[in-house]
């Protein structure tokens, strides 16, 4: 079985919600991935371990999902020198505070960082794509159709509204 070229890790099972648009990219792309549950503060010792065999294993790109505190990405981007894209959870501040968080990564350890829930996971797994793009064909070609379709969508969208607004 290939490694996965993208591991998304987050905080708490109960993130996944917010993911799911991000999985969903992932697997329209054939991107391989995988997804864990591993905790910046719960499980530190097993999240470094982790991130020491994903680099061994030729991961490409990491995505850390956490609300609260949302130290998660961080963490992994302190542990490796590959991308790290964070995507903030709601919580108490309706994720801003998980945004607020991530954004704020001393110079020299860099995160890029995605809008708040499920909007974030699906952009920061369309960024993945991207960066895998560079140097894989099938994937450019993908996301040049993907881009096609999306801006088909919406020229249907505005012809049906004009008819509608015609009416």
């Amino acid at each position: 079985m290939p490694t996965a070229d993208v591991r998304i890790l987050m905080g708490s099972d109960s993130d996944l919600e917010h993911l799911q648009d991000g999985v969903a990219i992932l697997k329209e792309f054939g991107v391989t991935h995988e997804v864990r549950v591993l905790s910046a503060h719960r499980t530190p010792k097993e999240l470094a371990s982790y991130l020491e065999k994903a680099d061994r294993e030729g991961a490409k790109i990491f995505i850390g999902a956490a609300g609260g505190a949302a130290h998660l990405a961080g963490v992994i981007a302190a542990h490796t020198t590959k991308p790290v894209l964070a995507v903030p959870i709601p919580s108490a501040l309706n994720g801003l505070d998980s945004l607020l968080a991530m954004v704020q990564m001393p110079a020299g350890v860099p995160v890029a960082t995605f809008a708040i829930g499920k909007p974030g996971a699906a952009n920061a797994a369309l960024f993945a794509v991207q960066i895998l793009a560079q140097s894989d064909d099938r994937l450019a070609k993908a996301l040049a159709s993907h881009r096609t379709e999306m801006a088909k969508k919406v020229a249907a969208k505005d012809q049906a509204l004009q008819k509608k607004l015609q009416s």
